[in-house]
């Protein structure tokens, strides 16, 4: 028979978001050594001058987790990914920042219900300390799905997508802004939000994220050697 413990971890388990196997944890044992196995060894690394800085490769388990935190209403998984991108930040950066996550236009905002890069923000900020403005940015142009398009269309689709939110309208930051987002691509996104923090007069340190494809870690390389 079950003693009392027992019986209270079969009634507080859950199942795992990414294979449903029952956990404890907000991932099963065998998803989470997984993940682990995504971990990038070097997290930082320079993109036409800006620092990016990721937690792991954008494959595997760690691009469907993310995919289900995004599309499959799984908003517990930004609490773990937002720790783990904590602790990595922590162990190689020491500035005092303030965080900006890549805001979503309001109509899709309503149609997913939260914005998964704030949700990440807010447990990376928990484990940081860092001073976390949600309204820092808005964006104000819906903009089509950018997995599809080119680096150009990108730029294009992006322009002039974002503004200063209500809470940099009302008072700029003391310290200079990391903005965080889910995932590093070809970086239009960062650029775009980037340029319209710097208009403002408002620096930016770096962007944070989850993820970056491979071939961005590649590019890193070749750029440090000619660097």
């Amino acid at each position: 028979m079950l003693n009392f413990q027992g019986l209270l971890n079969l009634f507080l388990q859950s199942h795992c978001p990414l294979c449903q196997r029952p956990t404890l944890q907000e991932f099963c044992q065998d998803c989470n050594r997984q993940l682990q196995r995504c971990k990038l060894t070097n997290h930082q690394h320079l993109q036409q001058g800006l620092p990016i800085f990721a937690w792991g490769d954008y494959r595997g388990t760690l691009k469907s987790a993310i995919a289900a935190l995004k599309y499959n209403n799984q908003p517990q998984i930004a609490k773990p990914l937002g720790q783990w991108l904590a602790q990595a930040w922590l162990n190689s950066q020491h500035d005092k920042l303030v965080v900006v996550p890549v805001p979503l236009h309001a109509d899709k905002l309503k149609k997913r219900g939260y914005n998964q890069a704030e949700l990440l923000a807010e447990s990376f900020c928990n484990f940081t300390g860092f001073a976390l403005q949600s309204q820092g940015l808005k964006r104000i142009k819906a903009t089509d799905a950018q997995f599809s398009l080119s680096v150009s269309e990108r730029e294009q689709n992006l322009a002039t997508a974002f503004a200063l939110g209500t809470e940099f309208q009302r008072q700029r930051p003391k310290y200079r802004v990391l903005l965080l987002d889910d995932i590093y691509t070809t970086g239009a996104t960062v650029r775009s939000a980037v340029q319209t923090l710097q208009k403002q007069g408002i620096s930016v340190y770096g962007v944070v994220a989850i993820a970056t494809p491979s071939r961005n870690i590649v590019s890193a390389k070749s750029e440090n050697k000619v660097r």
